[in-house]
């Protein structure tokens, strides 16, 4: 049976209860409380928006779970699936094939000098998972460090390394995880008056950590470059390349989790360009294709792969590089480059988004800071702008978070699918939006706050 796609937002009742009534039925959804869901069923989508079969249309700011960088159904991505299909739907990883060469030739020729090895895996978390895999084996020393506010995926070694509230109720898993604080100029730990002191005490909590817990039983550091779901949190100046030199100091491999940010997030293919540094190994996933066929991987430093050269690296997935997941990772290469992806996300970050998010919170009482690069933004609400005190608190659910959903239900009845986590509002759109869309989503997300500046004042 073949499905007839739906080229724009339809009306259509029945295709909708049948929908629900399978999902409520059989489907059992992640991160959910099973009977208190109510998930929207989506009909399709068209570059930076999707429908349902109630006919409604949403601009979608959240690029579904930040993966979607070219936008829903790229007729040059979907063109690549069928194709592939048609010359070869699959063949098991220990094979060569031309796809996965090709597609990982071109992800080493973006990657940073001397990263010449590409390890397929099927999306993040188990990127991240044998990224760690890899800095063991190479170390000899298990113990990895990973930052609080911070997420890597729901794998065991992965949810240990994230530092926000989904690991608590999967813990014990990786009992070889420490984690620590990392720079947050504007809620600081470390009581920082400048981002330049921020990142001087950052570095100095870091390395104590590194003494305390003793240089040689860590293996690994792994950092988000910019920190995603829990924050977007810009390191300040000089942070990265301070952690690059703790690790070199302490013989301790430094992984950048690229997940969210690489392919474009931030106007470069890897975020870790904005920061002069390089680390040692680089997991990626989401944006390499979109998401359109589940991919991930970890690009590798010539220095950590020769260890790999004569021993055998002890992982593997049956669809590690599967063809249908490379062919429209290919297709997103010849995209960005043939549209100007990377600079029209920096033009439009920098030319649309920052002022007028600057603008919004010189206006909002709600709206403590903006910050971001590129298609990556945050708009931290507060009850007081002086005291910082977040508009909801901490992991806030149920009532708790009720002035957050308030916000988001006034974005959706506005046309816009917003996304929020705990006190925060991310801007991400597809890379594709044009800059109409760009700027009707941001007025929406205007109109909204007045719903958060209403509980601030009141």
């Amino acid at each position: 049976m073949t499905a007839t796609p739906i080229t724009g937002p339809v009306t259509d009742p029945e295709a909708d209860a049948a929908v629900r009534a399978d999902d409520r039925g059989h489907v059992f959804h992640s991160w959910s409380a099973q009977a208190l869901i109510d998930p929207l069923p989506v009909a399709g989508g068209a570059g930076a928006t999707f429908w349902d079969y109630a006919g409604n249309s949403y601009l979608d700011f959240s690029s579904q779970l930040v993966n979607l960088n070219l936008g829903h159904q790229h007729p040059d991505l979907v063109a690549a699936i069928q194709e592939q299909a048609g010359r070869l739907a699959t063949i098991q990883p220990s094979m060569a094939n031309a796809t996965r060469g090709e597609l990982a030739r071109l992800i080493s020729e973006i990657a940073p000098d001397g990263f010449s090895k590409v390890f397929f895996t099927n999306g993040g978390a188990d990127a991240n998972e044998n990224a760690v895999r890899m800095a063991r084996l190479v170390t000899g020393k298990r113990k990895v460090l990973a930052m609080y506010r911070s997420y890597h995926g729901n794998t065991s070694t992965a949810i240990t390394l994230t530092g926000d509230p989904r690991r608590w109720a999967n813990e014990p898993a990786d009992a070889s995880v420490v984690h620590f604080f990392g720079p947050y100029d504007y809620r600081s730990p470390f009581h920082s008056d400048s981002p330049e002191q921020e990142t001087e005490r950052a570095l100095a909590h870091l390395e104590q950590t590194i003494i305390l817990e003793g240089a040689s039983t860590i293996g690994a550091i792994i950092i988000e470059s910019v920190v995603g779901t829990n924050g977007v949190l810009i390191p300040p100046p000089g942070y990265l390349p301070g952690v690059r030199e703790l690790c070199d100091r302490y013989g301790i491999v430094y992984i950048a989790d690229e997940v969210m940010v690489g392919f474009g997030r931030l106007g470069t293919w890897w975020g870790f360009e904005n920061f002069d540094v390089t680390p040692d190994l680089i997991t990626f996933a989401k944006g390499i294709n979109s998401g359109y066929v589940p991919l991930g991987g970890v690009v590798i430093s010539d220095r950590i792969g020769a260890h790999f050269d004569t021993v055998s690296f002890p992982g593997g997935l049956t669809y590690s590089g599967h063809p249908l997941a490379c062919a429209p990772g290919i297709a997103t290469f010849e995209v960005f480059r043939r549209d100007g992806i990377l600079e029209r996300v920096r033009d439009l970050g920098e030319r649309v988004v920052r002022p007028r998010l600057e603008r919004m919170a010189e206006r909002h009482p709600s709206v403590g800071e903006v910050r971001g690069l590129g298609l990556f933004w945050a708009i931290e609400l507060v009850r007081d702008r002086h005291s910082r005190e977040p508009l909801v608190s901490f992991n806030a659910s149920g009532a708790d978070a009720a002035p957050m959903a308030a916000f988001a239900a006034a974005c959706k009845k506005a046309g816009l699918w917003p996304f929020t986590h705990f006190n925060r509002v991310h801007v991400a759109p597809p890379l594709v939006i044009s800059e109409d869309d760009l700027v009707r989503g941001l007025d929406v997300i205007d109109r909204a706050l007045e719903v958060t500046d209403a509980e601030v004042r009141a």
